[in-house]
């Protein structure tokens, strides 16, 4: 489905006219230019969409008078900036997605150079918001798997400890997919069945029912969902 890249600016709550408190989620959704669009032929991808982009890049350039080198950081390559130039964009975006329209029943038709904008969006139309969720490094079994971990009293000294994790005789090892301790967090999660509540047209927010994935500023994507 046609969506859009935007940026989480964090939460609030807004009134309804029956005066109930929403919880919303607050998206940056700033003009999208299409980068490309991909036709459903058989040398193509297969299938119909449309990349878009998000945001502008830094590019590389010499060193100044006075500077030993260029400057360090990450950089946009030569191959991002001429794909960028064949839309007639001045700088590569930041952040490129492609989002399916063959699913659409009356997808629209872009080309190269077009910008997509809140437009695309109603109030009250339902939508899914795609996003990292925050990343909290190693942990065990207790915060990550919500494990009840063991007795506080009576001696025990395993309170949060995983216990066993498999017979020694039979099978003698750990089967697949056993709830250990490692990373949790900063993993792509998409959330459905969100309701958009609010556009603010003028300053390119979406102010969608509930919670998403992601820390504030972080990168998500809004998508239609038919």
């Amino acid at each position: 489905m046609l969506g859009m890249i935007g940026k989480k600016l964090g939460m609030t709550q807004i009134f309804n006219d029956q005066g109930q408190q929403i919880p919303c989620t607050v998206v940056e959704v700033k003009p999208n230019p299409v980068v490309q669009v991909l036709a459903n032929e058989a040398d193509k991808p297969g299938y119909q969409a449309v990349q878009v982009g998000y945001g502008s890049a830094r590019t590389a350039r010499a060193a100044k008078k006075g500077e030993s080198k260029a400057p360090k950081g990450h950089r946009a390559s030569k191959a991002a900036v001429g794909h960028a130039s064949k839309a007639g964009l001045q700088a590569p975006p930041r952040v490129l997605r492609a989002f399916r329209i063959d699913d659409m029943a009356n997808a629209p038709e872009y080309k190269a150079g077009d910008v997509i904008d809140a437009s695309i969006f109603q109030v009250g139309e339902l939508v899914k918001v795609t996003g990292t969720s925050k990343g909290r490094g190693f942990q065990g079994i207790v915060k990550r798997h919500k494990a009840g971990g063991g007795p506080n009293t009576h001696g025990n000294t395993k309170h949060r400890r995983p216990g066993s994790v498999g017979a020694g005789t039979d099978p003698s090892r750990v089967i697949k997919g056993k709830r250990m301790p490692g990373h949790y967090g900063s993993e792509r999660h998409t959330q459905i069945n969100l309701r958009v509540e609010k556009i603010d047209a003028e300053r390119h927010l979406l102010y969608i029912r509930g919670a998403v994935a992601g820390a504030a500023n972080g990168i998500v994507l809004v998508r239609k969902q038919g």
